[in-house]
Protein backbone atom coordinates (compact mmCIF):
# COMPACT_ATOMS: atom_id res chain seq x y z
CA UNK A 1 0.00 0.00 0.00
CA UNK A 2 1.18 3.77 -0.87
CA UNK A 3 0.60 5.86 1.69
CA UNK A 4 0.96 9.15 0.02
CA UNK A 5 -1.97 7.27 -2.81
CA UNK A 6 -3.98 6.28 0.01
CA UNK A 7 -4.25 9.45 2.29
CA UNK A 8 -2.26 11.82 0.11
CA UNK A 9 -1.96 13.97 3.10
CA UNK A 10 -1.24 13.87 6.90
CA UNK A 11 -4.86 15.86 7.25
CA UNK A 12 -6.17 12.91 4.90
CA UNK A 13 -4.66 10.62 7.69
CA UNK A 14 -6.39 12.38 10.47
CA UNK A 15 -9.51 12.64 8.97
CA UNK A 16 -9.44 9.18 8.00
CA UNK A 17 -7.79 7.92 11.19
CA UNK A 18 -10.96 9.39 13.03
CA UNK A 19 -13.61 7.76 11.01
CA UNK A 20 -12.11 4.51 10.81
CA UNK A 21 -10.95 3.48 14.61
CA UNK A 22 -13.65 6.47 15.92
CA UNK A 23 -14.51 5.24 19.28
CA UNK A 24 -11.08 3.65 20.43
CA UNK A 25 -8.54 4.93 22.33
CA UNK A 26 -6.19 7.23 19.98
CA UNK A 27 -3.88 8.98 22.82
CA UNK A 28 -4.02 8.15 26.68
CA UNK A 29 -1.98 10.56 28.83
CA UNK A 30 -2.51 10.00 32.81
CA UNK A 31 -6.24 9.86 33.06
CA UNK A 32 -7.10 11.71 29.80
CA UNK A 33 -8.39 8.96 27.34
CA UNK A 34 -9.05 10.64 23.65
CA UNK A 35 -10.71 8.48 20.99
CA UNK A 36 -9.77 8.35 17.83
CA UNK A 37 -13.41 10.89 16.77
CA UNK A 38 -12.21 12.96 19.53
CA UNK A 39 -8.84 13.68 18.71
CA UNK A 40 -9.78 14.27 14.78
CA UNK A 41 -12.13 16.92 16.08
CA UNK A 42 -9.32 18.30 18.43
CA UNK A 43 -7.28 18.72 15.40
CA UNK A 44 -10.14 20.06 13.39
CA UNK A 45 -10.33 22.79 15.84
CA UNK A 46 -7.04 23.33 16.33
CA UNK A 47 -6.18 24.08 12.27
CA UNK A 48 -9.28 26.26 12.63
CA UNK A 49 -7.46 28.46 15.45
CA UNK A 50 -4.33 28.43 12.81
CA UNK A 51 -6.67 30.03 10.37
CA UNK A 52 -7.68 32.49 12.57
CA UNK A 53 -4.44 33.42 13.51
CA UNK A 54 -3.80 34.19 9.72
CA UNK A 55 -1.85 30.97 8.99
CA UNK A 56 -1.38 30.22 5.26
CA UNK A 57 -0.07 27.07 3.49
CA UNK A 58 3.30 27.13 3.60
CA UNK A 59 3.97 29.16 6.70
CA UNK A 60 5.99 27.51 9.16
CA UNK A 61 4.65 27.13 12.44
CA UNK A 62 7.09 25.59 15.25
CA UNK A 63 6.51 24.07 18.39
CA UNK A 64 8.85 23.64 21.23
CA UNK A 65 7.26 21.19 23.51
CA UNK A 66 7.97 17.60 25.26
CA UNK A 67 5.64 14.50 24.22
CA UNK A 68 2.03 15.15 25.15
CA UNK A 69 -1.48 15.39 23.57
CA UNK A 70 -1.03 19.20 23.24
CA UNK A 71 1.71 18.69 20.94
CA UNK A 72 -0.17 16.05 18.86
CA UNK A 73 -3.09 18.00 18.49
CA UNK A 74 -1.38 21.53 17.85
CA UNK A 75 1.01 19.68 15.59
CA UNK A 76 -1.53 18.10 13.78
CA UNK A 77 -3.67 21.18 13.31
CA UNK A 78 -1.07 23.28 12.17
CA UNK A 79 -0.26 21.00 9.49
CA UNK A 80 -4.04 20.33 8.62
CA UNK A 81 -4.43 24.27 7.96
CA UNK A 82 -1.71 23.40 5.11
CA UNK A 83 1.31 25.15 7.71
CA UNK A 84 4.72 23.82 7.48
CA UNK A 85 5.88 22.17 10.84
CA UNK A 86 9.11 23.48 12.68
CA UNK A 87 9.63 20.83 15.59
CA UNK A 88 12.22 22.26 18.02
CA UNK A 89 14.28 19.74 20.36
CA UNK A 90 13.26 20.32 23.69
CA UNK A 91 17.21 20.29 24.87
CA UNK A 92 17.79 23.80 23.48
CA UNK A 93 18.33 26.35 25.32
CA UNK A 94 16.70 29.86 24.08
CA UNK A 95 19.51 30.77 21.76
CA UNK A 96 19.59 27.56 20.11
CA UNK A 97 15.91 28.01 19.66
CA UNK A 98 15.45 31.45 18.20
CA UNK A 99 18.00 30.36 15.88
CA UNK A 100 15.57 28.29 13.80
CA UNK A 101 12.65 30.28 13.99
CA UNK A 102 14.56 33.04 12.78
CA UNK A 103 16.22 30.93 9.83
CA UNK A 104 12.38 29.21 9.30
CA UNK A 105 11.14 32.42 9.66
CA UNK A 106 7.87 30.82 11.89
CA UNK A 107 4.91 32.92 11.91
CA UNK A 108 2.95 31.47 14.96
CA UNK A 109 5.31 29.13 17.62
CA UNK A 110 3.48 26.76 20.26
CA UNK A 111 5.64 26.34 23.49
CA UNK A 112 5.70 24.46 26.74
CA UNK A 113 5.14 26.53 29.84
CA UNK A 114 7.44 25.07 31.74
CA UNK A 115 9.39 21.57 31.34
CA UNK A 116 11.61 19.97 33.84
CA UNK A 117 12.36 23.26 35.88
CA UNK A 118 12.84 25.35 32.83
CA UNK A 119 10.78 27.84 31.43
CA UNK A 120 10.92 28.14 27.93
CA UNK A 121 9.22 31.47 27.78
CA UNK A 122 12.08 33.40 29.82
CA UNK A 123 14.68 31.22 28.15
CA UNK A 124 13.39 32.41 24.72
CA UNK A 125 12.92 36.16 25.72
CA UNK A 126 16.26 35.98 27.31
CA UNK A 127 17.83 34.97 23.87
CA UNK A 128 17.39 38.41 23.38
CA UNK A 129 17.14 37.48 19.06
CA UNK A 130 15.41 39.86 17.03
CA UNK A 131 12.55 37.36 15.28
CA UNK A 132 9.92 39.96 13.45
CA UNK A 133 8.61 37.33 11.88
CA UNK A 134 7.02 35.69 14.76
CA UNK A 135 3.50 36.74 15.05
CA UNK A 136 2.16 34.80 17.75
CA UNK A 137 3.31 32.81 20.88
CA UNK A 138 0.73 30.10 21.92
CA UNK A 139 1.57 29.08 25.67
CA UNK A 140 0.57 25.64 25.79
CA UNK A 141 -0.62 25.60 29.71
CA UNK A 142 -2.74 27.82 32.15
CA UNK A 143 -1.08 30.94 31.88
CA UNK A 144 0.86 33.41 29.90
CA UNK A 145 2.28 36.72 29.69
CA UNK A 146 0.39 39.61 28.50
CA UNK A 147 1.83 39.35 24.77
CA UNK A 148 1.17 35.54 24.66
CA UNK A 149 -1.60 33.56 24.57
CA UNK A 150 -2.92 30.61 26.13
CA UNK A 151 -3.28 27.19 24.28
CA UNK A 152 -7.16 27.47 25.40
CA UNK A 153 -7.66 31.58 24.65
CA UNK A 154 -5.93 30.32 21.00
CA UNK A 155 -8.28 28.00 20.72
CA UNK A 156 -11.32 29.69 21.22
CA UNK A 157 -10.52 32.07 18.48
CA UNK A 158 -10.95 29.49 15.84
CA UNK A 159 -14.49 29.26 17.18
CA UNK A 160 -15.54 31.54 13.93
CA UNK A 161 -13.96 29.68 10.99
CA UNK A 162 -16.39 26.83 10.18
CA UNK A 163 -16.16 22.46 10.18
CA UNK A 164 -16.28 23.05 6.15
CA UNK A 165 -13.73 25.61 5.84
CA UNK A 166 -11.18 23.31 7.99
CA UNK A 167 -11.82 20.86 5.50
CA UNK A 168 -11.67 22.95 2.27
CA UNK A 169 -8.27 24.61 3.57
CA UNK A 170 -6.73 20.85 4.53
CA UNK A 171 -8.08 19.52 1.21
CA UNK A 172 -6.34 21.88 -1.07
CA UNK A 173 -3.27 21.26 0.56
CA UNK A 174 -1.20 18.93 -2.57
CA UNK A 175 0.76 15.87 -1.31
CA UNK A 176 3.68 17.35 -3.04
CA UNK A 177 3.85 20.36 -0.32
CA UNK A 178 6.43 19.95 2.19
CA UNK A 179 4.63 19.14 5.86
CA UNK A 180 7.39 19.39 7.80
CA UNK A 181 11.30 20.79 8.53
CA UNK A 182 13.70 19.30 10.60
CA UNK A 183 16.50 21.18 11.57
CA UNK A 184 19.58 19.07 11.98
CA UNK A 185 22.90 20.43 13.51
CA UNK A 186 25.34 20.88 10.56
CA UNK A 187 28.78 20.19 10.80
CA UNK A 188 29.24 23.64 9.64
CA UNK A 189 27.89 24.26 13.35
CA UNK A 190 24.47 26.45 12.32
CA UNK A 191 21.69 23.63 11.83
CA UNK A 192 20.66 22.99 8.27
CA UNK A 193 16.43 22.68 7.83
CA UNK A 194 15.69 19.29 5.97
CA UNK A 195 11.91 19.80 3.62
CA UNK A 196 9.97 16.71 3.68
CA UNK A 197 6.63 16.42 2.02
CA UNK A 198 3.39 14.99 3.00
CA UNK A 199 3.93 12.24 0.73
CA UNK A 200 7.43 11.38 1.49
CA UNK A 201 6.09 11.19 5.52
CA UNK A 202 2.89 8.88 4.65
CA UNK A 203 4.69 6.89 2.00
CA UNK A 204 7.70 6.09 4.68
CA UNK A 205 5.66 5.38 7.36
CA UNK A 206 3.22 3.12 5.24
CA UNK A 207 6.14 1.00 4.86
CA UNK A 208 7.50 1.34 8.43
CA UNK A 209 4.58 0.54 10.25
CA UNK A 210 4.28 -2.17 8.04
CA UNK A 211 7.79 -3.92 8.07
CA UNK A 212 7.05 -3.13 11.68
CA UNK A 213 4.02 -5.12 12.01
CA UNK A 214 2.49 -2.80 14.07
CA UNK A 215 -1.30 -3.33 14.52
CA UNK A 216 -4.36 -2.01 15.33
CA UNK A 217 -4.99 -1.57 19.18
CA UNK A 218 -1.41 -1.81 20.09
CA UNK A 219 -0.48 0.24 22.59
CA UNK A 220 2.31 2.27 22.12
CA UNK A 221 4.94 4.32 24.50
CA UNK A 222 6.29 6.67 22.60
CA UNK A 223 9.51 7.91 24.62
CA UNK A 224 11.43 9.09 21.40
CA UNK A 225 11.33 12.93 21.24
CA UNK A 226 8.80 14.53 18.85
CA UNK A 227 11.05 16.92 17.47
CA UNK A 228 12.73 14.06 16.12
CA UNK A 229 11.49 11.73 12.91
CA UNK A 230 11.51 8.79 15.17
CA UNK A 231 9.28 10.12 17.97
CA UNK A 232 6.92 11.93 15.65
CA UNK A 233 6.65 9.59 12.12
CA UNK A 234 7.84 6.53 13.33
CA UNK A 235 5.33 7.32 16.40
CA UNK A 236 2.09 9.86 15.89
CA UNK A 237 1.74 9.16 11.77
CA UNK A 238 2.32 5.29 12.25
CA UNK A 239 -0.02 5.16 15.36
CA UNK A 240 -2.60 6.97 13.20
CA UNK A 241 -1.98 4.90 10.36
CA UNK A 242 -2.62 1.37 11.96
CA UNK A 243 -5.04 2.55 15.00
CA UNK A 244 -2.59 2.22 17.72
CA UNK A 245 -2.99 3.79 21.48
CA UNK A 246 -0.45 6.43 21.31
CA UNK A 247 0.87 6.81 25.26
CA UNK A 248 3.37 9.96 25.22
CA UNK A 249 6.01 9.83 27.62
CA UNK A 250 7.82 13.29 28.30
CA UNK A 251 10.59 12.38 30.01
CA UNK A 252 13.04 9.38 29.38
CA UNK A 253 13.19 8.23 32.91
CA UNK A 254 13.25 3.86 33.09
CA UNK A 255 10.68 3.81 36.38
CA UNK A 256 8.23 6.09 34.84
CA UNK A 257 8.62 3.63 31.59
CA UNK A 258 8.54 0.26 33.46
CA UNK A 259 5.16 1.88 35.31
CA UNK A 260 3.61 2.67 32.21
CA UNK A 261 4.58 -1.01 30.31
CA UNK A 262 2.50 -2.93 33.58
CA UNK A 263 -0.34 0.00 33.82
CA UNK A 264 -1.22 0.79 30.02
CA UNK A 265 -0.33 -3.00 28.66
CA UNK A 266 2.26 -1.50 26.55
CA UNK A 267 3.06 -3.67 23.25
CA UNK A 268 5.43 -1.63 21.21
CA UNK A 269 8.62 0.28 22.72
CA UNK A 270 10.79 2.25 20.23
CA UNK A 271 13.73 3.74 21.54
CA UNK A 272 17.44 4.18 21.54
CA UNK A 273 20.21 0.97 22.97
CA UNK A 274 20.38 3.00 26.27
CA UNK A 275 16.39 2.66 27.12
CA UNK A 276 16.23 -0.94 26.39
CA UNK A 277 19.42 -1.57 28.07
CA UNK A 278 18.32 -0.09 31.25
CA UNK A 279 15.02 -1.28 31.30
CA UNK A 280 16.59 -4.61 31.55
CA UNK A 281 19.23 -3.94 34.19
CA UNK A 282 16.25 -2.18 36.44
CA UNK A 283 16.71 -3.78 39.91
CA UNK A 284 12.56 -3.91 40.12
CA UNK A 285 11.85 -5.03 36.83
CA UNK A 286 10.56 -8.81 38.34
CA UNK A 287 7.64 -6.77 40.03
CA UNK A 288 5.98 -5.00 37.16
CA UNK A 289 4.26 -7.22 34.50
CA UNK A 290 5.88 -6.69 31.22
CA UNK A 291 4.42 -9.92 29.52
CA UNK A 292 1.89 -7.47 26.95
CA UNK A 293 5.53 -6.22 25.15
CA UNK A 294 5.66 -7.86 21.63
CA UNK A 295 7.73 -5.16 19.34
CA UNK A 296 10.98 -2.95 19.83
CA UNK A 297 12.21 -0.87 17.08
CA UNK A 298 16.02 0.50 17.88
CA UNK A 299 18.71 2.08 16.21
CA UNK A 300 21.11 5.40 16.54
CA UNK A 301 24.24 3.36 17.90
CA UNK A 302 25.67 0.34 18.04
CA UNK A 303 23.33 -2.67 19.26
CA UNK A 304 24.65 -5.09 21.30
CA UNK A 305 23.87 -8.86 20.40
CA UNK A 306 23.40 -9.56 24.14
CA UNK A 307 20.31 -6.93 23.93
CA UNK A 308 18.75 -8.82 21.09
CA UNK A 309 19.17 -11.87 23.28
CA UNK A 310 17.86 -10.58 26.10
CA UNK A 311 15.20 -8.72 24.66
CA UNK A 312 14.09 -11.85 23.35
CA UNK A 313 15.24 -14.65 25.66
CA UNK A 314 14.07 -12.60 29.25
CA UNK A 315 11.43 -10.52 28.27
CA UNK A 316 9.40 -12.63 25.79
CA UNK A 317 9.35 -9.80 23.20
CA UNK A 318 8.85 -11.28 19.82
CA UNK A 319 10.31 -8.73 17.57
CA UNK A 320 13.46 -7.17 17.98
CA UNK A 321 14.16 -4.80 15.20
CA UNK A 322 16.98 -1.90 14.00
CA UNK A 323 16.77 0.16 11.79
CA UNK A 324 18.80 3.28 10.15
CA UNK A 325 17.65 6.81 8.67
CA UNK A 326 18.97 10.50 8.83
CA UNK A 327 16.26 13.53 8.63
CA UNK A 328 17.53 14.24 5.02
CA UNK A 329 16.08 10.52 3.89
CA UNK A 330 12.79 10.95 5.73
CA UNK A 331 14.03 9.43 8.88
CA UNK A 332 14.43 5.74 7.49
CA UNK A 333 16.72 4.21 4.70
CA UNK A 334 17.66 0.62 5.63
CA UNK A 335 15.39 -1.57 8.05
CA UNK A 336 15.91 -5.28 9.63
CA UNK A 337 12.63 -7.51 8.77
CA UNK A 338 10.71 -9.83 10.95
CA UNK A 339 12.67 -13.35 11.66
CA UNK A 340 15.73 -12.03 10.68
CA UNK A 341 18.49 -13.65 13.11
CA UNK A 342 19.82 -12.04 16.08
CA UNK A 343 23.42 -11.64 14.94
CA UNK A 344 21.75 -9.70 11.70
CA UNK A 345 19.66 -7.32 13.83
CA UNK A 346 22.48 -6.75 16.36
CA UNK A 347 25.07 -6.03 13.98
CA UNK A 348 23.57 -4.04 10.75
CA UNK A 349 20.48 -1.69 10.42
CA UNK A 350 18.95 -4.31 8.09
CA UNK A 351 18.20 -4.07 4.06
CA UNK A 352 16.96 -0.52 1.98
CA UNK A 353 13.09 0.00 2.14
CA UNK A 354 11.13 -0.81 -1.15
CA UNK A 355 12.06 1.80 -3.89
CA UNK A 356 15.32 2.93 -2.35
CA UNK A 357 18.97 2.17 -3.60
CA UNK A 358 21.54 2.45 -1.36
CA UNK A 359 25.63 2.34 -2.68
CA UNK A 360 28.66 3.08 -1.05
CA UNK A 361 30.88 5.50 -2.90
CA UNK A 362 34.89 4.68 -3.29
CA UNK A 363 35.74 6.66 0.09
CA UNK A 364 32.78 4.05 1.78
CA UNK A 365 30.29 6.84 2.00
CA UNK A 366 26.77 6.00 2.18
CA UNK A 367 25.02 7.19 -0.77
CA UNK A 368 21.10 6.94 -0.93
CA UNK A 369 18.94 7.51 -3.24
CA UNK A 370 14.74 7.24 -3.44
CA UNK A 371 11.07 8.77 -2.85
CA UNK A 372 12.04 9.48 0.57
CA UNK A 373 15.36 11.38 -0.16
CA UNK A 374 14.53 15.18 0.75
CA UNK A 375 13.96 18.44 -1.90
CA UNK A 376 16.71 20.58 0.09
CA UNK A 377 17.56 22.00 2.75
CA UNK A 378 15.25 24.88 3.67
CA UNK A 379 16.54 28.53 1.54
CA UNK A 380 19.97 26.49 1.31
CA UNK A 381 21.01 26.46 -2.05
CA UNK A 382 24.59 25.69 -1.59
CA UNK A 383 24.33 23.03 1.57
CA UNK A 384 21.46 20.92 -0.86
CA UNK A 385 24.08 20.76 -3.33
CA UNK A 386 26.82 19.53 -1.10
CA UNK A 387 24.62 17.38 0.02
CA UNK A 388 22.03 15.91 -2.82
CA UNK A 389 24.77 15.39 -6.39
CA UNK A 390 23.26 15.54 -10.06
CA UNK A 391 22.61 12.23 -9.68
CA UNK A 392 20.10 12.60 -7.08
CA UNK A 393 22.38 10.87 -4.33
CA UNK A 394 22.26 11.83 -0.77
CA UNK A 395 25.43 11.90 0.67
CA UNK A 396 25.05 10.95 4.28
CA UNK A 397 28.29 11.58 5.67
CA UNK A 398 28.09 7.84 7.45
CA UNK A 399 30.31 5.42 6.46
CA UNK A 400 29.50 1.55 6.06
CA UNK A 401 29.69 -2.04 4.75
CA UNK A 402 26.91 -3.56 2.55
CA UNK A 403 27.11 -7.62 3.19
CA UNK A 404 26.05 -10.02 0.71
CA UNK A 405 22.27 -9.89 1.77
CA UNK A 406 22.19 -5.95 1.49
CA UNK A 407 22.18 -5.01 4.83
CA UNK A 408 24.03 -2.14 5.90
CA UNK A 409 26.48 -1.56 8.66
CA UNK A 410 26.85 1.95 9.62
CA UNK A 411 31.06 1.77 10.67
CA UNK A 412 31.81 5.74 11.38
CA UNK A 413 30.84 8.82 10.69
CA UNK A 414 32.77 11.03 7.87
CA UNK A 415 31.96 13.77 9.47
CA UNK A 416 33.15 13.11 13.14
CA UNK A 417 29.28 13.48 14.77
CA UNK A 418 29.19 11.06 18.05
CA UNK A 419 25.72 9.85 19.12
CA UNK A 420 25.29 10.35 23.15
CA UNK A 421 22.32 8.13 24.47
CA UNK A 422 20.73 8.54 21.24
CA UNK A 423 21.44 12.35 20.41
CA UNK A 424 23.34 13.20 17.69
CA UNK A 425 26.27 15.78 18.95
CA UNK A 426 28.49 17.49 16.53
CA UNK A 427 31.72 18.59 17.41
CA UNK A 428 31.67 21.46 15.15
CA UNK A 429 28.51 23.17 16.75
CA UNK A 430 29.91 22.23 20.38
CA UNK A 431 33.49 24.21 19.51
CA UNK A 432 31.24 27.01 18.28
CA UNK A 433 29.42 27.72 21.88
CA UNK A 434 32.87 26.47 23.86
CA UNK A 435 34.32 29.10 21.95
CA UNK A 436 32.29 31.89 23.33
CA UNK A 437 34.10 31.09 27.09
CA UNK A 438 35.78 34.47 27.66
CA UNK A 439 39.04 32.50 28.83
CA UNK A 440 39.03 30.10 25.85
CA UNK A 441 41.55 31.07 22.75
CA UNK A 442 41.04 27.24 21.35
CA UNK A 443 39.20 24.13 21.30
CA UNK A 444 38.02 20.29 19.49
CA UNK A 445 35.68 17.80 20.36
CA UNK A 446 35.71 14.45 19.61
CA UNK A 447 33.62 11.67 20.69
CA UNK A 448 35.02 9.01 23.17
CA UNK A 449 33.30 5.82 24.27
CA UNK A 450 31.32 5.86 27.52
CA UNK A 451 29.59 3.00 29.30
CA UNK A 452 26.12 4.63 29.66
CA UNK A 453 25.39 6.78 27.00
CA UNK A 454 27.53 4.57 24.39
CA UNK A 455 29.67 7.88 23.79
CA UNK A 456 30.26 11.66 25.17
CA UNK A 457 32.16 14.15 24.44
CA UNK A 458 36.28 15.29 25.63
CA UNK A 459 37.02 18.71 24.91
CA UNK A 460 40.81 20.02 24.25
CA UNK A 461 40.99 23.14 25.02
CA UNK A 462 43.95 26.18 24.99
CA UNK A 463 43.75 28.65 27.43
CA UNK A 464 43.65 32.18 26.89
CA UNK A 465 47.01 33.95 28.04
CA UNK A 466 47.26 34.48 32.06
CA UNK A 467 43.25 32.67 32.42
CA UNK A 468 43.28 30.26 35.07
CA UNK A 469 39.63 28.19 33.94
CA UNK A 470 39.33 25.17 35.07
CA UNK A 471 38.30 21.73 33.61
CA UNK A 472 34.54 21.66 35.99
CA UNK A 473 34.82 25.65 35.27
CA UNK A 474 34.23 24.82 31.68
CA UNK A 475 31.74 22.13 32.29
CA UNK A 476 29.36 23.93 34.61
CA UNK A 477 29.41 27.06 31.83
CA UNK A 478 28.63 24.20 29.14
CA UNK A 479 25.79 23.27 31.42
CA UNK A 480 24.42 26.62 31.37
CA UNK A 481 24.88 27.66 27.79
CA UNK A 482 24.03 24.35 25.56
CA UNK A 483 21.78 21.37 25.52
CA UNK A 484 22.94 18.72 28.00
CA UNK A 485 23.85 16.23 25.27
CA UNK A 486 26.51 18.58 24.19
CA UNK A 487 28.25 19.25 27.06
CA UNK A 488 31.73 17.37 27.20
CA UNK A 489 32.45 15.12 30.29
CA UNK A 490 35.98 15.59 29.98
CA UNK A 491 38.28 18.56 29.23
CA UNK A 492 41.91 18.55 28.82
CA UNK A 493 43.88 21.60 28.25
CA UNK A 494 46.68 21.33 26.06
CA UNK A 495 49.39 23.97 24.72
CA UNK A 496 48.02 23.65 20.92
CA UNK A 497 45.79 21.98 18.81
CA UNK A 498 47.49 19.59 16.31
CA UNK A 499 46.82 21.11 12.62
CA UNK A 500 47.66 20.22 9.59
CA UNK A 501 49.00 22.22 6.42
CA UNK A 502 45.21 24.15 5.92
CA UNK A 503 45.15 24.91 9.79
CA UNK A 504 42.36 22.10 10.22
CA UNK A 505 42.71 20.54 13.38
CA UNK A 506 43.92 16.64 12.85
CA UNK A 507 41.28 15.11 14.92
CA UNK A 508 42.98 11.57 14.74
CA UNK A 509 45.80 12.65 16.82
CA UNK A 510 43.65 13.94 19.58
CA UNK A 511 41.63 10.43 19.06
CA UNK A 512 45.08 8.30 19.20
CA UNK A 513 45.45 9.97 23.03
Amino acid sequence: MRGDLEWGSIAGLVRAAAERYGPAEAVVEGRIRVSYAELGERVERAAAACMAAGVEPGDRVAIWAPNTLDWIVSALGAVTAGAVLVPLNTRFKGTEAAYVLSRSRAKLLFITGTFLGTSYVASLRRSEVELPHLERVVVLGESAPDDYVTWKSFLAGGDGVSAAEVRARADSVPSTAPSDIIYTSGTTGAPKGAVITHAQTLRCYAVWSELAGLREGDRYLIVNPFFHTFGYKAGIIACLMRGAVMIPQPVFNVDTVLANIAAERVSVLPGPPTLHQSLLDHPARASHDLSALRLVVTGAAVVPLRLVERLRGELGVGTVLTAYGLSEASGIVTMCRRGDPADVVATTSGRPIPDTEVRLSSAGEVLVRGHHVMSGYFEDEEETARAIDAAGWLHTGDVGVLDEAGNLRITDRIKDMFIVGGFNAYPAEIEQLLGLHPDIADVAVIGVPDARLGEVGKAFAVRRRGATVTADDLIAWARREMANYKVPRAVEFVGELPRNASGKVVKGVLRSR
